[in-house]
């Protein structure tokens, strides 16, 4: 096999190691089919704008990584728009250090990184590898590592081979990164997920040596018709839905009517205090509530903290406009009735 096989690496907050497991009463079914896999709490609310600021870099690499990274807009045609602007406050900061390899935060933890620090680094730039991290930068997670993966069940690691192979150079990695960066599967109560997509741009390239059984898989260096399906067609859609909320007003009347839909909310908050953000109906959802003023600023979500399926968040806010996403629990085939409100507590 090829010797110097560079790879990508996960950057976790250390808030990921707390979040608490995704739960499902007796008896209930949560269906869903999908064609990727993300981090469930890490997605952008869908139309927002990300800047993006380089830390170095010659203007060949800057090139490379804006044609790579754009190919999530326009070959997947995610509702997100990406900016090289160079601003300070950018949400996605590129570094090209030789040294550390590539890796990105995902997806809204960038905004939980000091404004001074890169949240993603290009140490090299073969074919692809910006347009991987920038997945990672809008909440994709490693396909091979998907609980949905075959890698670590039905096919498993040749373990002493793979740790024998990342201790070396080019990555010098300790026994725990490579667990968790290669053999160890997402949890399913982090991740949403499918079938495995051997082609995904989000998987690595495993070559057979490192298994015991089962066949590796190719390097990926395009993004794949799955990739383009679960962006595009499952997470950044196009919203169907913007309304404004009123506080301590009646219920505000809201339906998914197609599968994928996302409904979008905005509110306004004059005075500071504890309000309370909740759903009801029938109807399975998941929401999430991001400002003040900033529709990249990820403050909470909920699945299942109301009655039954709804969503419930209480929270003290300070003034400002807020923005709440709502979507059905299952993107695949998921639609219904639930209703919104915004109250003070």
């Amino acid at each position: 096999m090829t010797e110097g096989f560079k790879i990508c690496y996960d950057r976790i907050l250390p808030k990921e190691a707390a979040r608490p497991l995704r739960s499902v009463p007796p008896g209930a079914s949560r269906g869903g089919r999908l064609k990727g896999a993300g981090n469930i709490v890490c997605f952008w609310a869908n139309g927002t704008t990300l800047n993006v600021r380089f830390m170095g870099g010659t203007e060949a690499q800057r090139v490379k990584v804006k044609e790579e990274a754009l190919w999530w807009i326009t070959e997947a045609n995610a509702n997100l728009n990406l900016e090289f602007n160079d601003k300070p406050d950018a949400e996605i900061r590129v570094a090209f250090d030789p040294r550390e390899g590539a890796w990105s935060y995902v997806g809204t933890d960038c905004s939980m990184v000091p404004r001074n620090q890169p949240t993603m680094n290009l140490g090299f730039l073969d074919k692809g590898t910006a347009a991987h991290e920038f997945g990672h930068a809008i909440g994709l997670v490693h396909e091979h590592q998907s609980p949905k993966s075959p890698y670590g069940e039905k096919i498993q690691w040749n373990e002493p081979e793979v740790l024998r192979y990342f201790t070396g150079p080019p990555n010098y990695w300790s026994e725990k990164e490579i667990r968790e960066n290669v053999i160890n599967r997402y949890s399913a109560d982090r991740v949403r997920a499918s079938e495995f997509d051997p082609e995904s741009i989000m998987v690595y390239w495993i070559p057979d040596e490192w298994l015991i059984n089962g066949k590796g898989v190719e390097r990926n260096e395009e993004l794949s018709e799955g990739d383009k399906f679960f962006v595009g067609q499952l997470v950044y859609r196009q919203a169907e839905r913007a309304a404004e909320l009123q506080i301590n007003a009646s219920d505000t009347q809201a339906e998914i009517g197609k599968p994928a839909e996302e409904d979008l909310f905005e509110f306004t908050v004059e005075q500071p205090g504890r309000h309370i953000i909740e759903t009801g109906g029938q109807t399975d959802v998941i929401m999430k509530l991001y400002g003040p003023n900033s529709r990249t600023n990820l403050i909470a979500m909920d699945d299942d903290g109301g009655e039954g399926f709804n969503a419930k968040l209480v929270t003290n806010l300070m003034p400002g406009n807020y923005f709440v996403q709502v979507r059905h629990y299952n993107e695949a085939d998921g639609t219904g009735a639930y209703t919104l409100r915004v109250r003070t507590k």
